[in-house]
């Protein structure tokens, strides 16, 4: 999957907003949670000018830079997820130049997890988010070795 990231604009939060994907992975709807940094999202388009995904990045301190990422609803089970997880992580290390990547996954989300460890990351612990509309969730933390 060949993707080109740009700074997300109103307009993007927008179309995410509207993102629905089936159950359990409703969990990801792009209206679930209010976004709190925008600063820290960047947009994925495809070679067409179409909104594919998006990114997230955090510096977790420490030389790590924290990354979320999501394909749109349509183009996921597709066998895309690695073409773009593989992309986004190319992006942070020349964009941010990170120490170490780390991310975090809802537990239940096997084939995300599957797609992470075809990258390269490792799972290196876990912890338990409480939210409103799903109660509390297991994630999983990965990170990618050096």
């Amino acid at each position: 999957m060949k993707v080109a990231f740009e700074p997300a604009t109103a307009s993007t939060f927008d179309t995410l907003a509207a993102w629905r994907y089936p159950p359990p992975y409703d969990f990801y709807d792009g209206d679930v949670e209010p976004v709190l940094n925008p600063e820290r999202f960047w947009e994925a388009r495809d070679g067409a000018g179409d909104l594919v995904g998006f990114l997230y990045f955090e510096d977790k301190g420490g030389g790590a830079l924290e990354v979320g990422l999501g394909l749109r609803p349509d183009l996921t089970g597709r066998r895309l997820g690695l073409d773009f997880v593989l992309a986004a992580l190319g992006f942070a290390r020349a964009h941010f130049v990170p120490e170490r990547i780390v991310l975090n996954v809802a537990e239940f989300n096997t084939r995300a997890i599957v797609v992470y460890e075809r990258a390269g990351f490792r799972r290196t612990g876990s912890h338990v988010r409480s939210f409103e509309r799903f109660g509390d969730v297991p994630f999983v933390e990965m990170e990618l070795p050096p």
